[in-house]
């Protein structure tokens, strides 16, 4: 008797310090190349783990949506504590389900939620070193908080985009930012930004622009000519990767 195939949903928790993104890269260590080892391993085959989208290099996630098809019976639960068991403990496994067998992380996602953590006293702890951004230098901060909702709305993020293997294809820079907001929390200053989704780097380069609004180098004014239709302004500056979380992904 054939095994009927399956579509298995999950989420999953990384610490990306020391991957090189989520997309599988010969001979680099990457979180969708460690799962599709340790799930192939289990199925007996190889397998592809898809995700909701490709964090860089050292982008942590709280909870990456991902799939993968497979014929093995083990139950979800099982199936979590097999993958855990192998996994390194920089990368769990969390909340496992079946789904349907044409379910897709990334193209069936509707909202994606990011937040980075600028950590802004003197001396940064070096339990937190990994998953911060240390800033400790002067920045008005109500500047940045006023400027952090310029972003909200349907723009054109070319300006806040890397390049990208696949600009060939000459895809829309056009997303959707529902909501973009700085706010303190004892020692950190945290953005937290939810779209329709991602360009490449492009929520480093928001902070990294909002960041010079706080310096004094960039105005209101030098936000929105960003977002203006074909704007021909470089991206950048970008903030490093540390403080980068993928908090959540809705559909």
């Amino acid at each position: 008797m054939l095994a009927c195939p399956r579509r298995l949903r999950f989420e999953v928790a990384y610490d990306g310090t020391d991957f090189h993104g989520w997309q599988v890269q010969p001979g680099l260590p990457t979180i969708q190349g460690t799962l599709e080892e340790i799930v192939g391993s289990i199925e007996g085959c190889p397998v592809h783990v898809a995700g909701s989208g490709r964090t860089d290099a050292g982008v942590h996630a709280l909870a990456q949506v991902a799939a993968v098809s497979i014929e093995n019976p083990i139950p979800v639960d099982n199936f979590r504590r097999a993958v855990n068991r192998l996994l390194p403990h920089t990368i769990r496994i969390n909340h496992v389900s079946e789904t349907a067998l044409d379910f897709h992380p990334r193209f069936d996602a509707r909202r994606k939620t990011y937040e980075y953590r600028i950590f802004r006293e003197e001396v940064c702890p070096p339990f937190d070193r990994r998953f911060v951004y240390h800033h400790p230098y002067p920045l008005n901060e109500s500047a940045i908080c006023q400027a952090a909702p310029l972003l909200e709305g349907e723009h054109d993020f070319r300006a806040f985009a890397a390049s990208d293997e696949r600009d060939a294809a000459g895809g829309s820079k056009v997303r959707t930012i529902f909501s973009s907001r700085f706010e303190r929390n004892g020692a950190l200053l945290i953005y937290r930004v939810s779209g329709s989704g991602f360009l490449k780097h492009m929520v480093r380069n928001l902070v990294g622009v909002l960041l010079e609004v706080g310096k004094g180098n960039y105005t209101a004014d030098d936000v929105r000519a960003r977002l203006q239709p074909q704007s021909t302004i470089p991206p950048g500056p970008a903030v490093p990767s540390s403080g980068l979380f993928l908090v959540s992904v809705e559909y």
